[in-house]
């Protein structure tokens, strides 16, 4: 069961990441026009409203990925000094702790989306309404939320750490 839940969020958790990449590659094109552009007296129309939307699917879209490969900040120092049972209980007690935070995260989101709803509210130039973004982004963060959390249950009943092993290409 839980070995099967482990496919099926690593294919989520992969689909997050390519969407992340692919805002990253938004980001690129859009910044290489806009300086081009501006070289020639001509900078993208809009460039900023697309950098600053981008910039949400590129950060919040790789988060999931980030935890699944260990890529957050770990201060180690006393870890070699600790018995691994002490070890995997802080880890499970993070990971609960990172699921918690991500969700916070979302719910303010989702909170802000629905103003954003309500009063009509879009990106200064392009007029792309926010929403659709705050939407994007409190589904990252939930997706990172559950993934924490998967990670926590797998360390509590297996012992497993996903994070020591290689990512498996989805």
């Amino acid at each position: 069961m839980l070995a099967q839940l482990r496919i099926w969020a690593d294919r989520l958790i992969g689909l997050s990441a390519n969407i992340g990449a692919l805002g990253l590659l938004v980001e690129v094109v859009v910044i290489l026009i806009d300086v081009v552009g501006r070289a020639f007296g001509s900078p993208l129309f809009g460039s900023q409203d697309i950098i600053t939307m981008g910039m949400t699917v590129l950060v919040f879209g790789a988060m999931a990925m980030c935890d699944r490969n260990g890529g957050h900040i770990a201060v180690d120092l006393l870890e070699r000094r600790y018995p691994s049972w002490l070890n995997r209980w802080i880890d499970i007690c993070a990971a609960v702790l990172g699921a918690v935070i991500f969700a916070f995260i979302a719910w303010a989101i989702i909170d802000s989306a629905k103003l954003s709803v309500m009063l009509n509210l879009s990106t200064n130039l392009l007029r792309l309404p926010k929403a659709w973004f705050q939407w994007g982004l409190a589904g990252f963060s939930v997706l990172t939320a559950l993934g924490m959390l998967l990670r926590a249950a797998e360390l509590f009943l297996s012992g497993r750490d996903v994070r020591a092993e290689r990512a498996s290409p989805v």
